[in-house]
């Protein structure tokens, strides 16, 4: 994959996405455990084509006991209403962000701490270490299975249509979209921002008719969005990452017989980890993208804008919150930050 360009991988795996999941939906399946795997992003994230060959291999390992079919881009509803499927056994696997699935389980969004994370390696080693067993620990107790690796969904940037923001004060009444999420409006009430909690479908008009002056999300989206058409500048501020949990139905889950749950387990977890290099590379691509349609980037310190969390109780808010354990986990892979 490290050779291939951006577009040479959407195009890839957008093919290979098409030409795999939508045969094995579309044909009369012989297997003895046909499961559904549910999710928001479209078919050709590189998500959606690393779960398309893990449901080859799977097939294949299981010698076509278990078949799993794809369906993307909320073909079965929101995320709310996935979660729900998946809870019921409407669905049997689903890969949702920890901050919404925090609804259920207020431990998973603990990884969308404010400006916590400096960059990837750090992430891993807490996702894949005792922060994120902690978390999954956490899942199973609300009745869900969840797998080891979580998959990427990227580092959030912000972006405005009117200045670069480099200091927090740049952040000072800054009128900013929000997910309706508590963790965000709380982060930027901290910054003495202007957060609006919108949906995501009616962030671009925001945008265009200045209901707010910003947003913030990862690249993918920016770019995906077209949100460069109504905004100037994207500060590089890296201030949260999120990631996507594969959650599966317990009673579907423990139907398999245990040689296939470990074949199932094995491959789930290797596609996250060859999704988290693709997403990597996507975004290494976009920064170059997006400034050649006119975005201009900074890459703010994040260290002023951590103190500012700090002095204003942002991080002892969400520590009460998440408890003792669960943030001296977090603190153990980022460092002191309440």
């Amino acid at each position: 994959m490290a050779r291939l360009t951006r577009r040479d991988l959407l195009a890839t795996t957008g093919a290979a996405f098409a030409a795999g999941s939508f045969g094995i939906i579309g044909r009369a399946s012989a297997a003895e455990f046909t499961y559904k795997f549910a999710n928001n992003l479209p078919a050709t994230h590189p998500l959606n084509a690393r779960a398309q060959e893990a449901a080859e291999k799977v097939k294949s390992g299981t010698n076509g006991r278990v078949e799993i079919q794809i369906f993307p881009n909320n073909q079965l509803g929101s995320d709310t209403d996935m979660l729900s499927q998946v809870r019921s056994g409407g669905v049997e696997f689903f890969t949702l962000s920890g901050l919404i699935l925090s609804t259920l389980v207020p431990a998973a969004s603990i990884n969308g701490i404010g400006f916590a994370f400096p960059d990837y390696d750090t992430v891993w080693k807490a996702m894949d270490g005792d922060l994120g067993n902690y978390v999954r620990g956490q899942i199973g107790k609300a009745g869900l299975v969840v797998m080891d690796k979580i998959w990427d969904n990227g580092f959030r940037q912000t972006t405005s249509s009117s200045k670069p923001i480099v200091t927090p004060d740049d952040l000072k009444n800054f009128k900013i979209r929000v997910p309706v999420s508590p963790l965000w409006t709380s982060m930027y009430k901290a910054f003495d921002s202007a957060p609006t909690s919108i949906n995501f479908s009616e962030v671009y008009s925001a945008l265009q008719t200045k209901v707010v002056d910003g947003q913030e999300n990862p690249l993918a989206i920016i770019s995906t969005a077209k949100l460069y058409e109504v905004q100037k500048f994207c500060s590089l501020t890296n201030h949260m990452w999120d990631g996507f949990h594969m959650l599966a139905n317990r009673r579907a889950w423990e139907k398999l017989p245990e040689a296939d749950r470990a074949v199932v387990a094995r491959e789930w977890n290797a596609a996250a980890i060859s999704e988290r290099a693709d997403v990597a590379k996507l975004n290494a691509g976009l920064k170059g993208d997006l400034e050649g349609k006119g975005l201009a980037f900074n890459q703010p310190d994040p260290a002023p804008f951590r103190e500012k969390l700090r002095s204003a109780g942002f991080y002892s808010e969400w520590k009460g919150k998440y408890g003792d354990e669960a943030w001296a986990l977090l603190e153990k892979a980022v460092g002191k930050l309440s």
